[in-house]
């Protein structure tokens, strides 16, 4: 990308490679700071499986679907699985890897972990109604390479669901997860986690594994919670988390505030024409207005990981946010990922502002 921004007079692959690495781009007033009170970009279920891993198309339903869904997709398979493909990705097309998403800024991953029925093998895939082409340890390891490379970059892992996984199974998945990351995993002994902590132990993963057989694993996390609204309009999800922000942050550790719409069969039924995508971008105006006016840090109502199935055409561009926060008086950068990464937008920002930590858009009065 060598387009030049008329408001800097800056390259935007200067830029680009800032998201990076944005973490250790951040100033130092912040490396003492718990990555609970930092605003961290993630990356939901749905968005991740359709960028990455494409959704196998011909796999079976996941056990957990109803008996009457399993019928109809039995008897009308050329209706239904156009319709799940629809409404469970975001994109069609699988063309940027989970590298590049670690690359445009995306740090929390929600990974959907399951075991297909009748599989003889030990093989786990990420699912969302059906599931992956690739395995998790096949996708997971391009984490572990990418994070060779970008050393003071840390990455949050939640693993849930677990359909169809056994117990000898579970332990044979966090045995390859152990092996996978090795001394990158940050165990729970480690209760501040800091920036300036974490480099200087090695610790890279935090990974979260949503179940009781990994109670006695030190090197994992429990269950993360997470604000899911479970509505299809945007004033549906900030209700929703506007709701939760009041009641206070859920205990002292990492917490997940959705910005998803979710349609329920009976809307996808009224709406053929529409998809995950189009609902998605229909609404994201109202949630960038919202977000636009949050903050990070200790603050009861504040916010940590920000997560969204946030897409966009071929043409969609990254965005980034700054947030005040006024506990320790200094303002950081934000990375929010929005689409295919074929862009990068930058608003009014100089390369001197950048290096110093100052907030861009207080800088600029905007």
């Amino acid at each position: 990308i060598t387009e030049r921004t008329p408001e800097t007079g800056l390259f935007v692959s200067v830029f680009a490679s800032l998201l990076c690495d944005w973490m250790s781009a951040l100033p130092a007033e912040l490396w003492d700071v718990p990555l609970t009170n930092l605003a961290i970009p993630g990356k939901c279920n749905t968005h991740f499986l359709s960028r990455c891993y494409c959704l196998d198309i011909n796999s079976p339903l996941v056990p957990s679907e109803s008996d009457f869904f399993r019928l109809l997709d039995r008897l009308f398979s050329c209706f239904t699985r156009p319709a799940i493909f629809r409404w469970a990705t975001t994109q069609v097309c699988c063309d940027r890897g989970l590298e590049e998403q670690l690359s445009m800024g995306i740090r929390f991953f929600d990974l959907r972990v399951a075991h297909k029925p009748k599989d003889s093998s030990s093989d786990l895939y990420f699912t969302h109604v059906i599931y992956t082409h690739l395995t998790v340890l096949e996708t997971l390891s391009s984490v572990a390479t990418w994070l060779d490379s970008h050393p003071k970059e840390i990455v949050i892992l939640a693993c849930s669901h677990f359909e169809g996984i056994e117990d000898k199974l579970h332990q044979l998945f966090i045995f390859s997860l152990k092996k996978l990351f090795g001394s990158k995993l940050c165990p729970q002994k480690e209760s501040v986690l800091t920036l300036r902590s974490l480099w200087a132990s090695g610790y890279q993963v935090v990974l979260s594994y949503d179940s009781q057989s990994a109670a006695r694993h030190r090197e994992l996390w429990p269950a993360i919670p997470y604000w899911w609204a479970n509505q299809h309009t945007a004033q549906g999800v900030i209700s929703y988390l506007d709701w939760n922000k009041d009641l206070g942050r859920p205990g002292e550790g990492f917490f997940v505030s959705g910005l998803n719409q979710t349609a329920d069969r009976y809307y996808i039924t009224e709406n053929p024409k529409q998809s995950l995508r189009t609902l998605t971008f229909s609404n994201w105006g109202c949630l960038r207005k919202w977000l636009e006016e949050q903050a990070p840090g200790s603050d009861p109502k504040s916010l940590n990981i920000i997560e969204g199935r946030l897409c966009g055409s071929t043409s969609a561009l990254s965005q980034i946010h700054c947030f005040k926060c006024s506990d320790f008086g200094c303002c950081f950068l934000y990375v929010l990922y929005i689409g295919c990464c074929c862009g990068i937008k930058v608003i009014k920002v100089s390369s001197k502002l950048l290096s110093a930590g100052v907030c861009p858009k207080r800088a600029n009065g905007f």
